[in-house]
């Protein structure tokens, strides 16, 4: 049985896709102004080294948020779907927060780097072989998707809390295999890059 939705929580306006728009641009404008900074501009002795592993939490629960959300909408459960998708939203942002404070507070981290000295010579790469390729090609990815899903995201929630369902479903098609990708794609890309985080 398909549960009916509930009135509009928001009034479709030009308003609501403008703060869209605006907020789209400027999240990854001020995520690479943060990470950029120099490191003598940051915070000392801020312990964050549990943040990753967080993070990999975090984007777990964020894939199988939007698992439940898939297959809820699918079996007509608008409730469900709902809540599964706001869980998501809640989680991703966390998750944004936490990145950026980690890489804003700590130098980074190399795949290959053996010795955790912050530094990639010619023999780490050698050593890391193709490895580090199939990691820096995913990491790429991932980051690009991350960025592009922004808005995606954004106008499919402010198209279903405006009640234009339509636009919703249309957008939602593109939105959910992106944000999914950016979700699974973050631990895979924590898995590869965990054993280089040094003790």
């Amino acid at each position: 049985m398909i549960d009916s939705p509930s009135a509009p929580l928001l009034a479709p306006n030009t308003r609501w896709q403008n703060v869209i728009i605006v907020t789209s641009v400027l999240i990854p404008i001020v995520v690479a102004i943060l990470l950029y900074l120099p490191y003598d501009a940051r915070i000392e002795g801020l312990d964050v080294s549990f943040l990753p592993h967080l993070n990999a939490i975090l984007n777990t629960a964020t894939a199988v948020s939007l698992s439940v959300s898939l297959w809820a909408i699918l079996r007509g459960n608008i409730a469900t779907h709902k809540l599964a998708n706001t869980t998501a939203f809640f989680l991703s942002s966390i998750f944004l927060v936490s990145y950026v404070v980690y890489h804003y507070a700590t130098p980074p981290t190399y795949f290959g780097d053996a010795d955790f000295n912050g530094m990639l010579t010619d023999a780490e790469k050698a050593a890391a072989g193709t490895g580090r390729t199939v990691y820096v090609s995913l990491l790429l990815l991932h980051i690009l998707a991350a960025a592009v899903v922004v808005p995606f995201v954004l106008f499919s929630m402010y198209y279903s809390l405006s009640g234009q369902f339509a636009k919703h479903k249309k957008l939602s098609r593109i939105t959910w295999p992106v944000w999914f990708f950016v979700a699974v794609s973050g631990v895979v890309v924590y898995l590869l890059i965990r054993p280089y985080y040094g003790a």
